[in-house]
């Protein structure tokens, strides 16, 4: 986690020690949370 000023980003994931799966990952913004679903398919 860290503190970034106003603009748009990136995110690079590596998964290759993960198995197949659905996965959640959260985005977080001062008071804004959205939680989204991921599919990883081997």
């Amino acid at each position: 986690n860290e503190e970034k000023p106003a603009g748009e980003y990136e995110v690079e994931f590596d998964g290759r020690d993960l198995s197949s799966g659905v996965y959640f990952y959260q985005l977080r913004s001062g008071d804004f949370i959205q939680t989204n679903k991921m599919i990883l398919l081997r």
